[in-house]
């Protein structure tokens, strides 16, 4: 198949913020073309959004069903279905396209409850199709250099992860302000179940898990809501076991005035640790009692993986775009080899999947759990 993957878009529309960031990170490497989209609940603005993005009228749809079906009778239907709604319109679209036959990339959490995220997998083992989920910190190429040390074992068997996302942008009560951003993330319709913990706790505990290797066990959560008024958590302090028996921190909070992205892990091993912040995430540096080093992309001998993700010559910093876009071109790349026939290989195949989508699910409800409970320690559930 020498073409562009076909893509299609749900949500998006005019006043979003993430569906252009999926946009731009699926246009970078010109693998994947925006062809159609439901761009939102509101039909006028759904196809007032698609002149604005140059598509043909005749394939911007007054919501998904109509698109998906739309697009499975043409000659030149969409390839793959981008999900870029709240939280509580991922399930059904995403599964209306796997049932049709579509591919689908998703943005994060990956649905409104961990019972959905559950008969998504169904449906994604059933259809054999490529499902990507958006934790886009992990296409960071420092990222994937962490976790190949790791592997390797720079630092030894590990003992404690302290993973950490503070933000600063809902101090106040924006929500009551005409943000439309932090309206939905406030709404327990729209939301689920978390605020925080749903929308950057879940990036914290994918990364721990993506970078280390080792997957939770067990939580004991602290959560809270700091505005006054708020209904869903907007601050949360968790303690973490891990299956190797390490301990861990993390941390995840959007009250924290005067931050703006403040991701950062930290992974401490027998013989060293490796620190990354995603505000600098060019520099991964690696510490122990007898020394320090920084590793950079394209800089030095690095692992094929970081080599990889790195996009740009040593001395300008790789950024979110650019990490976003590694999601999007893995996710291409093994839909097109799939289609071909063809086995991907395992950089094609480095992205978050509905594997993921359900342990961050299972973080969710596990956290928020542990948080009503008087227990101390709380067993992710299975």
């Amino acid at each position: 198949m020498a073409r562009k993957i076909r893509m299609g878009m749900v949500g998006g529309g005019r006043g979003a913020f993430i569906g252009g960031v999926h946009r731009i990170a699926a246009a970078i490497d010109g693998e994947i073309d925006l062809v159609c989209g439901a761009f939102s609940s509101t039909p006028d603005k759904s196809k007032a959004s698609g002149e604005d993005l140059m598509l043909d009228p005749s394939r911007c749809y007054g919501d998904f069903k109509e698109m998906i079906q739309k697009e499975k009778r043409r000659k030149d239907r969409m390839d793959v279905v981008s999900i870029v709604t709240p939280n509580h319109m991922h399930f059904a679209p995403a599964k209306l396209a796997l049932e049709n036959g579509f591919h689908v990339i998703c943005d994060k959490p990956v649905t409104f409850s961990l019972s959905e995220a559950k008969k998504l997998k169904e449906i994604v083992d059933k259809t054999g199709l490529t499902f990507a989920l958006t934790h886009n910190y992990t296409g960071y190429p420092m990222v994937k250099e962490a976790r190949q040390l790791i592997k390797e074992g720079k630092i030894g068997a590990i003992r404690k992860v302290v993973v950490e996302y503070p933000q600063g942008w809902l101090s106040f009560a924006a929500e009551k302000d005409g943000s439309k951003q932090a309206e939905w993330r406030t709404d327990p319709k729209r939301s689920g179940i978390a605020g925080a913990v749903g929308d950057i706790g879940t990036h914290a505990e994918n990364l721990a898990e993506y970078i280390t290797g080792l997957k939770i066990t067990e939580v004991c959560a602290d959560v809270s809501r700091v505005v006054e008024g708020r209904v869903l958590d907007d601050d949360a302090n968790v303690l973490l076991h891990f299956d190797n028996g390490a301990r861990g921190i993390l941390h995840c909070s959007q009250i924290c005035n005067g931050d703006w992205n403040g991701l950062n892990i930290r992974v401490y091993g027998e013989f060293g640790s490796l620190h990354w912040h995603q505000e600098t995430p060019q520099y991964l540096h690696f510490k122990s009692t007898e020394g320090y080093q920084i590793y950079q992309p394209s800089v030095g001998k690095l692992s094929e993986s970081a080599n990889a993700h790195s996009r740009i010559p040593f001395g300008h910093p790789e950024g979110y775009l650019e990490a976003f876009a590694n999601i999007y071109r893995n996710f291409a790349r093994t839909v097109r080899k799939r289609m071909n026939g063809e086995e991907p290989n395992e950089f094609d195949l480095d992205f978050p999947t509905i594997e993921d989508g359900i342990r961050g699910m299972q973080f969710v409800e596990t956290v928020i759990a542990s948080g009503k409970s008087n227990s101390k320690w709380v067993k992710f559930k299975a």
